[in-house]
């Protein structure tokens, strides 16, 4: 009989633990995706903004991915629920988690501003930062053009974080890095649309610092993520695997080989110790096995009767 142990994961940890990693990870993100373009002086800053926000997403994932999965994003979430890899509960546990964080880094970073005595407008310091179309775009990018970017980024960004901690991915322990990558380069397209975030989370924290202009456009950088998120995990479920896989099984097979392999050795000598007589399966549990090296006319001379 062979027992299979499965590498530990985040489905052994109880929601509220998972909820509390989702709502730290995306208050880390929120306070480097809100602060570093607020803050940045492009004569001195050596790391650009979409780069610092996607490097805050691989270290948030390395962080907190062996928890909760390293979603930190309403879109991934969506993504995750419709592809079938996480429970309807977990997911709308994971979103008001989300927003929470984001909330709470966007506090933080606006009693940062509070203290800088230069700036005496705390809501037009976020606007420069709030995700915006038309007169609130650097290109004056129309409301179709942000929404045709925000549902293709949406779907882009969920389609590789599916994709990339699949359980069938050999490569899936750098998950982390393919993810905050791609989040890079899809913030710096959406900075010069009109700072799209694709992270509704992270566009409500943002939204509510700001003027009311960005509370009034924030629907939109909730429904187009949204829908594009829905579309990539569509098309995983229809192509993919839709086994949850959370960030902290990104393992080798041969790691899990060697658990099974401990399990067997383990189940063996237990069933050895600890009893002199061992009941003979039935026939229905125990498969039939031929073994050719017995011989019953060696085991009569040898004395082992019946």
């Amino acid at each position: 009989m062979t027992t299979t142990v499965s590498v530990p994961s985040s489905r052994g940890t109880g929601l509220i633990a998972r909820a509390s990693a989702e709502a730290l990870g995306t208050l880390f993100l929120v306070v480097i995706g809100v602060g570093v373009p607020m803050f940045s002086i492009p004569q001195s800053s050596t790391v650009p903004a979409p780069l610092a926000g996607g490097l805050a997403v691989a270290a948030a994932m390395l962080a907190f991915g062996y928890l909760s999965g390293g979603h930190f994003n309403p879109a991934i979430t969506v993504g995750h629920v419709i592809a079938g890899r996480t429970k309807l509960v977990d997911g709308a546990a994971y979103l008001v988690a989300q927003v929470v964080g984001g909330l709470l880094g966007a506090l933080a970073v606006f009693a940062l501003v509070r203290t800088v005595p230069k700036i005496d407008d705390s809501r037009a310091a976020f606007d420069t930062v709030s995700a915006g179309f038309g007169e609130h775009s650097v290109i004056q990018a129309p409301m179709a053009g942000a929404l045709l970017v925000e549902i293709l980024g949406g779907a882009l960004l969920v389609g590789v974080f599916l994709a990339a901690t699949a359980r069938r991915n050999p490569v899936r322990a750098a998950a982390p890095f393919a993810v905050g990558l791609t989040f890079a380069v899809l913030l710096q397209l959406g900075q010069s649309v009109g700072n799209l975030a694709f992270n509704p989370a992270r566009a409500t924290a943002s939204a509510v610092f700001s003027s009311s202009w960005a509370v009034e456009q924030l629907w939109l950088f909730w429904v187009a993520p949204l829908l594009g998120a829905a579309i990539a995990g569509l098309i995983f479920r229809g192509f993919g695997e839709s086994a949850p896989v959370a960030v902290a099984e990104i393992e080798d097979s041969a790691q899990s080989d060697e658990w099974e392999e401990e399990s067997d050795d383990d189940t063996d000598t237990g069933a050895s110790e600890g009893s002199t007589e061992v009941p003979a399966p039935t026939a229905a549990a125990a498969p039939a096995e031929v073994k050719p090296d017995v011989d019953p006319a060696r085991d009569f001379f040898d004395g082992k009767r019946d």
